[in-house]
């Protein structure tokens, strides 16, 4: 096996067109215009040299072996059948019945092209037996081809219908496109030109719409093609005959290529370029020859002999077309483009005065078009289109009826859906009215807790204030000049807390305080005790910052005492000065910073009054978790740090 892959791996170049490779001891293969687009000229013969690498995959051989006879008809007809015999004979040795079916449509293709018309239909039928329903539009298709090359038009578009008839019961486009192609091909022998371009126009369609850019789709746009010419549309025709031209001769498609060129020669031909028209018909010649098509050589002989009759060449064009007759052989099949060949050559015949042999081969056309274009004939594909027309409208009603059923049900749900949106609106309805009056309830109690808060801080600053009027009292009695300062300290320290319970009952949040005003009230109020409110200035340049009562309490005490240290000690002398504070929230922490601007603190300072002010700030200061530094540097600066968290 891995000589073989060595094998296949110096034919680099073909391996890119033949899609067969080795994965893990198996061979892979993309069918052409299936799972790849992958076909160039030199892919079938790269394929066949891959074949002989291939003998243990037999269902691979048949696969592979089907696909080069079947495209092989495009160049070499004997061939293909060679190659499709033998895969018929491997099919046999392996009693595969499916792919002798499958092998047989492909040898029936090739044997209507070799005008074995009667054994190509044999072949064909007896392919119906072996083969599911669903592969069934391939089989009518060339069986199509058949009646059509025997002049029996009408039996040809009854296989067209049955085609599409396929292809819609198992949506299947590329049937859908061949029906339609094969049709538009149809009505283009009737001289139905406008609804042989409608058909042909659909299938083109469909396939692009697949991406199916094959052998079909390039005989499609010859169809197409040959349309637009008889309705005079000589421009649109051209573009579609070159680019049918062009995928030809991408793909090697000789058939093709030689229809085309027939058909460039004739439309060169209307418009008066004899020598295009004749160029054109010898490279249809060539490829007819190349292909060995009788048929197709045939045709080719017939435009070179009308591009001669139009140039006023009728020797010339007696000789071609006399040649197409020849090749045809008297028991030809297709007598619809036999029938050509006789107009063509009674006109040549007239054209070099040779009246008599010209009157014998207009009875001849005559004879032949008979045959083809009879009135049964005509109403038979009168009566099939007719039929499938009215097939597809029924088709269209039954759609319409299974959408406007579908419409039903959907409606149905949408009103059912409705009814329960209502129902869960209500009760959405109802458990919001019931929230809504326990909310009001809720809003009524937190405002009666709320005006009870405010009341008890009412009550609990009034209180402070009867204290802070009886400590005056009792300092107004006493006589010591020590004492009298310990009670006003006291009386300061009752009137700070007493402060901060006005500011929650007469605020609009009775849970914090506003630090910035509360600061300014406070030193002011001691400055004022003091009596320097003359000579001290209290600044406090800070924003706005609220904080809960319990540590709003703590915090206007320590301001309350270095306020009061700074009063007593820093200005002697009723000197002029300045006390600053300020709060500030950063990283989760608090920063209390009380500044002056007097005498300072000196570092062995000694103690003045009772010392308690300055326990009172370290104990506060423990008990919100904070640490103290203090400054000394131009008058005094304290600075507290707490942590938010753990200060609340």
């Amino acid at each position: 096996m891995k000589s073989v892959w060595i094998l296949l791996f110096f034919s680099t170049i073909h391996l890119a067109y033949a899609q067969i490779g080795e994965k893990n001891g198996f061979f892979q293969y993309q069918e052409v215009f299936l799972e790849t687009d992958d076909f160039g000229q030199e892919y079938l013969g790269v394929l066949e040299q891959s074949l002989a690498q291939i003998h243990t995959d037999s269902l691979l051989r048949l696969r592979i072996l089907n696909d080069l006879g079947y495209y092989y008809h495009t160049r070499n007809l004997n061939k293909a059948l060679d190659l499709i015999n033998r895969g018929l004979d491997e099919a046999t040795l392996q009693d595969n019945v499916y792919w002798q079916g499958k092998l047989q449509v492909s040898q029936g293709a090739i044997l209507l092209r070799m005008e074995e018309l009667d054994l190509a239909e044999v072949v064909l039928k007896n392919a119906l037996e072996k083969i599911p329903e669903k592969e069934y539009w391939l089989l009518y298709t060339n069986l199509g081809y058949v009646y059509e090359r025997r002049g029996k038009l009408g039996d040809a578009f009854d296989y067209a219908s049955k085609t599409l008839k396929i292809g819609e019961t198992y949506n299947d486009k590329k049937a859908i496109a061949m029906a339609y192609s094969d049709m538009s091909n149809l009505f283009w022998k009737q001289r139905k030109y406008g609804v042989a371009l409608e058909y042909g126009l659909k299938s083109v369609s469909i396939f692009e719409e697949i991406g199916k850019k094959d052998l079909d789709y390039d005989f499609t746009l010859h169809v197409v093609g040959n349309n637009l010419v008889e309705l005079n549309r000589l421009e649109e025709a051209q573009r579609y005959f070159e680019k049918s031209i062009r995928i030809g001769e991408q793909y090697g498609f000789y058939n093709n290529l030689s229809d085309s060129y027939i058909a460039l020669s004739d439309l060169n031909t209307q418009k008066g370029n004899f020598a295009e028209a004749i160029s054109s018909g010898m490279e249809a010649l060539k490829y007819a020859e190349l292909l060995e098509n009788g048929f197709m050589i045939m045709r080719s002989y017939l435009s070179l002999g009308k591009a001669s009759n139009a140039a006023g060449n009728f020797e010339e064009a007696v000789a071609y077309l006399e040649k197409s007759i020849e090749t045809a052989t008297p028991d030809f099949g297709d007598k619809y483009y036999l029938s050509l060949v006789y107009l063509e050559l009674s006109k040549a015949l007239e054209g070099s005065k040779q009246f008599a042999k010209a009157l014998d081969a207009t009875r001849t056309y005559d004879q032949l078009r008979q045959l083809v274009f009879s009135h049964n004939a005509n109403e038979q594909i009168s009566f099939l289109q007719t039929q499938m027309e009215l097939n597809q409208k029924e088709s269209t009603i039954k759609l319409q009826e299974a959408k406007l059923a579908k419409n039903q049900v959907i409606q149905a749900f949408i009103l059912t859906l409705s009814g329960i949106l209502v129902i869960f609106l209500f009760v959405l309805y109802r458990i919001f009215l019931r929230k809504k009056k326990y909310s009001r309830l809720l809003e009524k109690k937190n405002l009666e807790k709320e005006f009870l808060l405010k009341e008890i801080h009412h009550r609990v600053k009034n209180n402070l204030e009867t204290i802070s009027s009886l400590l005056s009292l009792q300092t107004a009695q006493i006589e010591s000049r020590e004492f009298q300062t310990i009670m006003e300290e006291t009386q300061n320290r009752v009137h700070s807390m007493g402060m901060i319970h006005k500011r929650l009952y007469q605020g609009e949040n009775i849970k914090s305080i506003e630090m910035r005003d509360f600061f300014e009230s406070l030193g002011n109020y001691t400055i004022d005790t003091f009596d320097a409110s003359e000579r001290i200035r209290f600044l406090s340049d800070m924003k706005p910052l609220e904080l809960d009562v319990d540590l709003a309490i703590p915090i206007g005490l320590i301001v309350n005492e270095l306020i009061s240290n700074s009063l007593k000690y820093a200005f002697p002398n009723n000197c002029c000065g300045e006390i600053e504070v300020k709060l500030l929230e950063k990283d989760d922490h608090l920063h209390l910073i009380v500044s002056d601007n007097g005498i300072g603190i000196s570092e062995n300072p000694q103690v003045l009054g009772s010392g308690f002010g300055s326990q009172l700030i370290q104990l506060l200061t423990r008990q919100l978790d904070g640490k103290m530094t203090l400054l000394r540097q131009k008058g005094t600066e304290v600075i507290f740090e707490f942590q938010i968290n753990k200060a609340a």
